[in-house]
């Protein structure tokens, strides 16, 4: 293959339209404007979201909710997670390694949902009350 050869592949390009070319192009005299109105005029037309001057709707209902970008860092992971790792000691590092949290993740939380029956270490992790009672019952730790 050589830089003067290639060409777009077949049907990705086609002819711009061209507008205001005459009557016999089909797009002469408004030029597929219509007719009058500020839709017609050249730099003429509203603002997103404008609605003729009646209280647009983004400004009618009210403002609601907050949500922290902080979240995104924080992760949770399940008694049955661990049971399924089958690692002794768990940190971050075996989480991330596993893909049990994403990438990006600082802060991972056990969360009590479902049964751990084998002895885990939890290194730099947190865990729920109900979390930390199931990791202790079956000989673990949460460091």
């Amino acid at each position: 293959m050589k830089l003067n050869s290639m060409e777009p592949a077949k049907g990705s390009k086609h002819a711009k339209r061209r507008v205001g070319r005459g009557i016999g192009s089909g797009l002469g005299k408004t030029a597929g404007r219509g007719h009058k109105g500020q839709k017609s005029r050249a730099g003429g037309y509203h603002k997103v979201g404008f609605e003729g001057g009646q209280m647009p709707l983004q400004r009618r209902l009210p403002k609601r909710g907050f949500k922290s970008l902080a979240l995104r860092f924080n992760d949770e992971v399940t008694l049955n997670d661990l049971e399924a790792l089958g690692l002794d000691e768990v940190d971050l590092l075996a989480l991330k390694k596993a893909g049990l949290i994403s990438q990006i993740t600082k802060n991972v939380k056990v969360i009590a949902t479902g049964k751990l029956t084998r002895k885990v270490t939890l290194n730099g992790i947190a865990a729920t009350a109900g979390a930390k009672a199931a990791v202790e019952a079956a000989g673990g730790t949460v460091a």
